[in-house]
């Protein structure tokens, strides 16, 4: 009998102080992901981007890099063929009626899948490379030095990922560089944004979009571009 009660009173007093702890804990929705889940969304607005600039280039200083113009590529984003390519068809010929050397960079099951209005053609550098800024680990910078390259013109998919680090990668390395911002976008309205944002307020940025910052970025169009 007496072990009986020992037994009754030792599971009362457990209920008793498990009770007592569930009490004091927080309910199950009062936690900081939830507090913070209930408050209003911010609405952030990113600064206008400035117009694009017209800027005169030396071709024989001057390569357009071209990135992954590639069928399976712009076969799969509308905005590649649809927006860039009409842009980028006429511009390279100008281009390369001009003497401005051309250069190419994609990943290795990619270089064989150029889209055929603007593949390589011979003589062209051609760079495989295996991260975004076409400059990492690959013999880039070493070609373009070799032929006094002091300008480069930037094209392809997409703003936000090869041709933004790209632009990074040239700056670090000496070079000016140009964008015309109809021969490259992304995805959505918003990745092209910051895309465009990110090349502007890099390291050596240049903001104001001022016409041929030495070793910067400069946002163009390609019927701003010209040849002289």
């Amino acid at each position: 009998m007496t072990l009986f009660r020992n037994v009754l009173l030792t599971s009362g007093l457990a209920l008793a102080l498990s009770s007592g702890a569930a009490q004091a804990q927080p309910s199950a929705q009062d936690t900081p992901a939830s507090r913070a889940a209930s408050k209003p969304m911010v609405t952030l607005q990113m600064p206008a981007l400035p117009a694009p600039v017209p800027v005169t280039l030396n071709p024989k200083t001057t390569a357009l890099l071209v990135f992954d113009y590639v069928e399976p590529i712009c076969n799969s984003q509308p905005k590649c063929k649809g927006e860039m390519l009409p842009a980028m068809t006429p511009f390279m010929a100008r281009a390369r009626k001009a003497g401005v050397v051309v250069a190419y960079g994609t990943r290795e099951p990619n270089m064989s899948k150029w889209v055929a209005d603007v593949a390589p053609a011979p003589g062209d550098i051609k760079i495989v490379n295996t991260a975004q800024d076409r400059f990492y680990n690959t013999d880039l910078d070493k070609a373009l030095k070799a032929k006094g390259i002091a300008t480069i013109i930037m094209v392809g998919w997409k703003v936000s990922g090869s041709v933004a680090y790209t632009s990074v990668g040239a700056t670090v390395h000496g070079y000016t560089v140009v964008i015309p911002v109809d021969t490259t976008t992304a995805t959505t309205d918003y990745e092209t944004s910051i895309g465009f944002y990110q090349i502007l307020n890099q390291g050596n940025g240049n903001l104001k979009n001022e016409p041929l910052k030495p070793k910067s970025p400069t946002l163009s169009r390609t019927d701003m571009i010209t040849f002289q």
